[in-house]
């Protein structure tokens, strides 16, 4: 009799009917806002992603492919006329291999007018300062035929300390790519570095080369 009257009170009850479109539209407004909250924070624009682009790749680089967020800024130093660089060094362990990136989805140009050629090559000798420094890591790694996963990335860390030393003299001493002598006296220095590690242009680790 109890169960009776309680199926009887449950049929009573209105169940209010569901906007699906709506629930679906809220949850669509909330999943982009939390996109673009987790792109302010991590620097990644998630919305207009391109995946890392590795250093073989380097000529079909421009300004098209800087996607990231410009995190609000304005200006820099006091110059309009900016953009901003973000690359990488990383050890695969299953590939055995060191290979620098440029990230598109975090590095960004402020506006269309700071898109000339002389910025787009200093922002490019940026990444070409990063791929000096995994040569000099597979260098060290091959000639010491280091195949420990943790040794290796000592290795690594100590180089990207020197990478970084590295890039701040460069923006500093050609104020980034304003003092045009020094950009070009930069440009030579990094592209001789380069050369001289030509053997260690590879991102596969090989102990067969005679060193």
């Amino acid at each position: 009799m109890i169960i009776i009257q309680f199926l009887v009170y449950i049929g009573k009850i209105k169940i209010p009917k569901l906007n699906f479109k709506k629930i679906l539209f809220t949850n669509l407004i909330l999943l982009v806002l939390g996109i673009i909250g987790i792109g302010v924070l991590s620097h990644t624009n998630y919305l207009d992603y391109e995946k890392p682009i590795p250093y073989s790749e380097y000529d079909r680089i421009n300004f098209q492919n800087f996607r990231g967020l410009e995190l609000f800024q304005k200006e820099f130093q006091g110059s309009k006329y900016f953009a901003y660089v973000v690359t990488s060094i990383e050890i695969d362990e299953k590939y055995d291999s060191v290979e620098a990136y440029f990230y598109p989805s975090r590095s960004f140009v402020y506006n269309n007018k700071s898109a000339s050629s002389d910025l787009l090559t200093h922002e490019l000798y940026h990444f070409k300062i990063t791929e000096i420094f995994a040569r000099k890591t597979r260098k060290k790694i091959i000639e010491k035929k280091i195949s420990n996963f943790d040794e290796r990335k000592e290795i690594l860390n100590q180089n990207l300390i020197e990478e970084q030393n590295f890039q701040e003299l460069y923006d500093y001493e050609t104020y980034h790519s304003y003092v045009y002598s020094k950009q070009r006296e930069f440009e030579k220095r990094i592209d001789s570095l380069l050369l001289s590690l030509n053997k260690y242009k590879n991102p596969k680790l090989s102990y067969n080369e005679k060193n």
